[in-house]
């Protein structure tokens, strides 16, 4: 599986993501910056959407700051 997202919005109460599976940027993940709690936007938390949330918590938890892209591949 690879999964990757790139940053599309960082504002002060949310830092929004598209994401998908080999490039296909076709879901949007939310991250709140305070709480670090993600979401998608379609309401389906799946495998990729946790393995790519966890990837840009940690990056940011590393630097930071968000990362503009990210990839997760299994």
């Amino acid at each position: 599986m690879m999964v990757t997202a790139r940053r599309v919005e960082a504002a002060a109460g949310e830092v929004r993501y598209e994401f998908g599976l080999d490039d296909r940027f076709d879901r949007i993940l939310t991250i709140d910056p305070h709480t670090l709690d993600a979401r998608v936007e379609d309401g389906d938390f799946n495998s990729a959407a946790g393995a790519i949330a966890s990837k840009i918590v940690k990056a940011w938890r590393s630097s930071g700051e968000f990362p503009t892209k990210m990839l997760f591949a299994s």
